[in-house]
């Protein structure tokens, strides 16, 4: 890694990765996980994107690897506290996890106070196969890294990450496994934008699909019609509901957060993992 490859503290807190947490979630609850960083490498870096350089959050453990790796996709929130303790976290089990910040074209919600303005500035003007290239650019990067071992890739993500999740695997097969934590799964078809649900058949790789039952933003019936669309696929997934558990689950910041199941889905999303070769 080359001086380049590092960013300036002022330039990352102008580009969505902020220590803290973004303003239009500020922790609500004490129950927020901090992973300390003894026995890890953790740092921000630059990842190259076409003309472009993408800033990104990734932790390993300490020693020369090469290890399997981890794409940790964010929430609307961008990469702030809760997202890089997840790649802390995942370090601590002996992955290199990795969360790269896709909205650095449109603009920093981690200083946006709200979340429609977030989703309207930000989040809305954010292509689809702009994500999927961005998720691209990271593997070739990580490919030339020695601490990184790319046969070895998994994917998991939250909210709008979880979406990705489902997506992303269906446009690179040769990931090996993809947890979605509550990403959506249908949706208006607008001529621009795919869902989950159109790509199940297709789908090659292994994914584990982790969701609530109180989620009021994605029901039932949208999961029942996943599962039957998944059922036309060669592969293996799972979709678990969690009784009682909202949105947001997983989210231990946020009122929403109900630990069992977030620690229930953390043991399945690593079993997953092994099972499937990361």
């Amino acid at each position: 890694m080359t001086d380049n490859d590092l960013w300036t503290r002022r330039q990352l807190f102008q580009h969505g990765i902020t220590a803290s947490f973004a303003l239009a979630v500020a922790p609500a609850t004490a129950k927020v996980i901090s992973t300390p960083s003894d026995g890890l490498l953790s740092d921000t870096i630059s990842i190259p994107c076409g003309k472009d350089s993408m800033p990104a959050y990734w932790a390993m453990p300490k020693g020369n690897g090469p290890f399997p790796v981890v794409l940790v996709i964010q929430e609307i929130f961008g990469v702030h506290a809760y997202i890089q303790d997840i790649c802390r976290r995942l370090a601590k089990e002996g992955y290199l996890a990795i969360a790269p910040y896709f909205y650095f074209r449109q603009g920093d919600v981690t200083k946006m106070k709200d979340i429609p303005q977030i989703i309207s500035e930000v989040v809305s003007k954010v292509p689809q196969k702009q994500v999927w290239e961005d998720i691209d650019s990271t593997m070739k990067w990580l490919k030339k890294n020695s601490k990184a071992d790319t046969t070895r890739t998994a994917i998991t993500g939250f909210c709008w990450g979880g979406n990705v999740v489902w997506m992303y695997a269906a446009h690179n097969p040769k990931v090996r496994a993809g947890v979605a934590w509550y990403g959506r799964v249908t949706g208006k078809p607008d001529g621009k934008t795919l869902y989950p649900v159109g790509i199940a058949p297709t789908l090659q790789v292994p994914v584990l699909g982790l969701y609530g039952e109180k989620d009021h933003g994605i029901s039932a019936d949208d999961l029942s019609t996943m599962r039957e669309a998944l059922k036309k696929s060669k592969t293996k997934h799972e979709i678990i509901v969690y009784p009682g558990a909202e949105h947001g689950f997983h989210a231990d910041y946020r009122p929403s957060y109900q630990k069992a199941a977030a620690e229930d889905g953390w043991k399945r999303m690593l079993a997953w993992f092994k099972k499937n070769g990361v």
